[in-house]
């Protein structure tokens, strides 16, 4: 059940609330990417305690690849099997429709794929996607969809929206079906749909009033973030975004950057996901309260102050810029460690900021003095 708890009067930001059988989400929420069930860089369910996560993210995908949703569900599900016992989300498979384009077909009934690990032959539908889901007993669980790519023909495009349709309604089906069995991990699954249409705003406007009728626990747009200019991005979520139940939590794709989530935020978006805080980090890419920062950079050498003063992260509390920058160039895996603990941190914790100045009915002026700021260098 989602609560929307306040709207802001400046601008579509949302202050809410998703009631799940493994807990409360505080909503704008920042999801946790752990693609094979855990977060690259050594992270561990207690370390996503630590750094103040509220949702773990994990690729249908993937785990069907190895180790199998079928091991996963004879160990308990995702929760028993990673120890992370808070909300959970899994996608779909459907990016993997676009992110391995020479590697699948797509036909009405689903998409064969070739493993990318040993070539395989492997057909994932939309009921095959709701039984891996099922399977991982995802608190959420997304609709099968075709994510294409930015920009698409416009034809082409409206045929893949209405297709993407008719598998949302297979794949309401089947979690209905699969949420009966006496052998289901999660039997309250959720299950949110996605919006397509690329950077057409009729056709993504079509398809989100086609979806909505549906009345699925929650509604995504996707297919954003995939090359186009985040200009481009914000135009479509504007465009989309007055067709959206206000009942029901909103997720934007694998966005994105500090600066993308605030503009998405101030334009009505709850819910966000993206490996960009631990693939950064694991190359030394950093985030601060006065913009991004590059620890490699010379000056940071002999530098004992933390990565942010103002970070109550484990890395923050315990080390110097001068030490984890060290650990990286010396590829030793507590300097990746410490800083993709910093950057979940700082991501969580700008999530935490946002929902107070929501809370406290300061969100704009909150919006005005980091909207820029959190995209710029740090010049320390």
């Amino acid at each position: 059940m989602f609560i929307l708890i306040k709207k802001e009067e400046q601008s579509k930001a949302r202050r809410g609330r998703l009631v799940t059988p493994h807990g409360t989400i505080e909503t704008p929420v920042f999801m946790n990417v752990a693609t094979f069930g855990a977060i690259k860089g050594g992270i561990a369910a207690e370390d996503l305690r630590d750094v103040h996560c509220q949702v773990m993210l994990s690729n249908t995908y993937h785990l069907h690849i190895r180790p199998g949703d079928d091991l996963v569900h004879r160990m308990g599900g995702l929760q028993k099997f990673t120890g992370w016992d808070g909300p959970t989300l899994t996608d779909s498979g459907g990016f993997q429709v676009f992110s391995l384009a020479s590697l699948r077909k797509i036909k009405e009934e689903g998409v064969y794929f070739a493993s990318h690990i040993d070539g395989k032959r492997i057909f994932m539908g939309p009921e095959e996607s709701m039984r891996i889901q099922s399977h991982l007993g995802s608190t959420i669980a997304m609709a099968f969809d075709e994510c294409i790519e930015n920009p698409a023909e416009y034809n082409y495009t409206k045929q893949s929206c209405d297709r993407t349709v008719r598998w949302l309604l297979r794949c309401k089906e089947e979690m209905r079906r699969l949420n009966q069995l006496e052998t289901t991990v999660n039997p309250n699954q959720m299950l949110f749909g996605i919006n397509q249409g690329s950077t057409y705003e009729d056709l993504r406007i079509r398809h989100m009033e086609q979806i909505r009728e549906l009345d699925l626990d929650g509604y995504a747009i996707g297919g954003l973030a995939v090359g186009e200019e985040a200009e481009e991005m914000y135009r479509i979520i504007e465009a989309v975004e007055p067709y959206m139940p206000t009942d029901k939590p909103r997720y934007l794709m694998g966005v994105g950057t500090p600066q993308n989530i605030l503009e998405a935020v101030h334009r009505g978006v709850d819910f966000f996901d993206c490996v960009m805080p631990s693939r950064n980090a694991r190359h030394g890419n950093v985030f601060s309260w006065r913009g991004k920062m590059n620890l490699l950079n010379e000056k940071y050498a002999e530098d004992p102050r933390p990565i942010d003063e103002n970070c109550g992260c484990p890395a923050c509390r315990l080390h110097s810029r001068s030490y984890i920058r060290h650990l990286i160039k010396a590829k030793e895996i507590l300097g990746m460690r410490l800083a993709v603990l910093h950057n979940l941190y700082f991501y969580n914790d700008l999530m935490q900021k946002i929902r107070d100045a929501l809370d406290g009915g300061y969100f704009e002026s909150f919006y005005q003095k980091y909207h820029n700021l959190l995209a710029e260098r740090n010049p320390d």
